[in-house]
């Protein structure tokens, strides 16, 4: 009974839940993607870049990413990541970047789709920031490869499930001028 329950709920696409959900609903939208065929760490790396970034940036910056004119900087999963002059201007303490192009397609592709979500919404488009962007990692995928002496070892892929938020600025509001003299310290 508890497998024709679980059939059903996902023949009917019930809605997921969001690691966190937008501070206001009706000035944000939301993309999604569950079990992509891309490394984990490679993306994680590059969602890390993007965080609070406006999205017509952000588009540029994954543009020049796959153009080999900006680079991503590696911070946590820089075991054996190679050095490179791109990195310094990105902000990367130990000069380590790569230019991770199948990462970047996908999460260029995941901001046209949260971008087309804003649209539909009636949001400002050139308004919008990523207000929330998270990677986690996915079932592996198993394969095998074949080893000497008829031996056999797997041969894993590591996806990840990718999710954002982009939400409007809010207007800045100025705060209003008192006649009072502010109290100096002594």
């Amino acid at each position: 009974a508890f497998l024709v329950c679980q059939a059903r709920r996902h023949q009917l696409g019930t809605m997921v839940k969001y690691a966190r959900e937008a501070d206001n609903v009706s000035k944000s939208a939301k993309a999604r993607g569950s079990d992509l065929r891309v490394h984990f760490k490679n993306t994680r790396e590059s969602a890390l870049a993007l965080q609070k970034m406006d999205l017509k940036k952000a588009k540029d910056f994954l543009e020049a990413v796959l153009a080999h004119k900006r680079a991503i900087p590696f911070c946590r999963f820089n075991g054996g990541v190679g050095r490179t002059g791109q990195a310094k201007n990105e902000g990367a303490t130990g000069g380590q970047a790569r230019w991770p192009v199948k990462s970047a397609e996908f999460l260029l592709n995941l901001l046209r789709n949260a971008e087309s979500n804003a649209e539909v919404k009636g949001l400002d488009v050139d308004n919008l920031f990523i207000s929330h962007i998270q990677v986690n990692k996915a079932m592996r995928q198993r394969r095998r490869t074949y080893r000497a002496h008829g031996r056999i070892n797997p041969y894993m892929s590591m996806p990840c499930h990718v999710e954002l938020i982009l939400a409007e600025k809010e207007a800045a509001v100025k705060s209003e001028q008192d006649g009072k003299a502010r109290k100096m310290s002594k």
